[in-house]
Order: structure tokens, then C-alpha cells, then sequence
């Protein structure tokens, strides 16, 4: 699992860490810089490495450093905010979450499920439909439309707004089955 700093992070462990390891799934987490920080600070990281047994990455390993975690079966990003989706779409790799899911995208039989979590200002935004055009392009699977996360204006609140957990699983299973 890779998470970015965007609404609902907060929850990943609850929302689809946990639900993804009754499935029976092994799960590391893998988060961006910032996002690293957030949970951290709250000790959500802590509870995540407990979880699943593996050190929340939000830092590349150093020449030499055994892997942290074990070989990927598949990725899934959520959530993506707007700009971790711009830079994947445009091969930008300044962080470890972004350097492994780019990999990701050009490994053969590797699937990569994006969950963007982003409001409708963002979705208007001149490049936004060249993104997700990109990442379609590169056999990305994409979560994503009204039917999933209803665009909001960013002066409103999505605070109550159950995030799609489900059916970032469900494109998951999907991807890999």
C-alpha cells in the first residue's frame, strides 16, 4: 500500500490496510514524505508497522540496506492527491513512494491500482484529464469517477464522506486475479 498526504490518510490502516490482511493479504506500507510525517506524528505509523510487521518506508534505503520489504505483488495508491498523480503521469520520481510505483508502472505483470483523491477544482485543472489519460495509457488501474468519490468544491467539507475503501479492494482483486 502507498499513501500520499490527501484526506483520508489518516484512515488507511483502518480502511484498507486491516481489511486487505483479512483477506489474507501480506501488506507493507509505503508513504510519501509528508505523509510519513502526518502519521508519524499521531502514531498511526507505529500502529501500521505493529499491523503488519514491516517499518513504514517514507525514505529510500541506503546502498547496502536489505530490502525492508518483501518482493510487491501489486501496488495500490490511496490515497493519491492531485500531486502525486501529476508527477506518476509524468514520470516525476523525487520521493520513495513515487520512485517505486513509477518503477511499478513499467514492470511487466506488475499491477497498479490509483485511488486519486481530489476535489473538483483539481479535476478541472487543464492537465488533469492528460494524468489520468497517462496513467490509463500505462495499464494503470484507476479508481475513479462520481460512482466512487463524488468531486467536491474545495471551500466545502468531505469530512463524513466515507472514502472508497471497498472498492480500491475490489480493483485490487480485479488487478490481480
Amino acid at each position: 500500500m502507498v499513501g500520499s498526504a490527501a484526506g483520508g490518510i489518516e484512515a488507511l490502516r483502518t480502511g484498507l490496510v486491516e481489511p486487505a490482511m483479512e483477506r489474507g493479504w501480506q501488506v507493507a506500507v509505503t508513504l510519501t514524505p509528508t505523509a510519513g510525517n502526518w502519521l508519524r506524528m499521531s502514531g498511526e505509523a507505529e500502529r501500521l508497522e505493529q499491523l503488519t510487521g514491516f517499518p513504514v518506508r517514507d525514505d529510500p534505503r541506503l546502498p547496502g540496506d536489505a530490502r525492508p520489504h518483501p518482493l510487491v505483488d501489486c501496488y495500490a495508491v490511496a490515497p493519491a492527491s492531485a500531486n502525486f498523480v501529476a508527477k506518476l503521469a509524468t514520470g516525476i520520481a523525487d520521493n520513495q513512494a513515487l520512485t517505486q510505483v513509477g518503477e511499478a508502472m513499467g514492470t511487466l505483470g506488475l499491477p497498479v491500482v490509483v485511488f486519486p483523491r481530489v476535489n473538483a477544482a483539481h479535476a478541472r485543472h487543464p492537465a488533469w484529464q492528460r494524468h489520468l489519460d497517462a496513467l490509463r495509457e500505462a495499464q494503470v488501474q484507476l479508481v475513479y469517477g462520481p460512482d466512487v468519490w463524488p468531486l467536491y468544491e474545495p471551500r466545502e467539507s468531505p469530512s463524513g464522506r466515507e472514502l472508497p475503501w471497498p472498492a480500491v479492494l475490489e480493483a485490487i482483486d480485479r488487478a490481480m486475479f
